[in-house]
């Protein structure tokens, strides 16, 4: 089973799968982003390791329970055949109502399949106050390709 676009990858396609990436993970939703991934996955985000989709759900469920009204922003950075590098920024509120813009880069590698076989994310999170906040759930079709905005 394939999952499109496969490598190699060319502009096109490697802007396809960045959206594509962009999309599940703004649902939320553990098992359909880990579904992208190959079963044995391996992932460096921040300073915690995981390996495997079953510690994909767990690290995402976590995740998702403590970045709250979470929503995401990637842009293509780079790609090859098969690696694409992007950087990514979003935000989210903690239990205590306090909003954070994290910005990160991460770099990808898929097998010949098109299942991302390994990520590492390097993330910094920056208080924000509520009404400096731009990005508001998953990205609108008139803002597709978007530069994001370096503060």
């Amino acid at each position: 089973m394939t999952r499109p676009p496969a490598p190699p990858f060319d502009e096109a396609s490697a802007r396809q799968k960045v959206r594509a990436a962009e999309d599940a993970w703004n649902t939320r939703d553990p098992e359909k982003v880990a579904g992208a991934y190959t079963a044995d996955t391996i992932w460096r985000n921040r300073s915690e390791f995981v390996t495997g989709r079953d510690q994909v759900v767990e690290f995402l469920t976590r995740k998702w329970e403590r970045e709250q009204d979470y929503a995401l922003r990637k842009s293509l950075w780079a790609y090859t055949a098969d690696r694409i590098a992007v950087r990514f920024q979003y935000e989210w509120h903690d239990g205590d109502g306090q909003w954070w813009r994290s910005y990160g880069n991460e770099n990808w590698e898929f097998d010949a399949d098109g299942y991302m076989r390994r990520r590492e994310a390097s993330i910094n999170d920056v208080p924000i106050a509520a009404e400096d906040r731009r990005i508001f759930g998953p990205r609108p079709a008139a803002e597709a390709d978007a530069p994001l905005p370096l503060e």
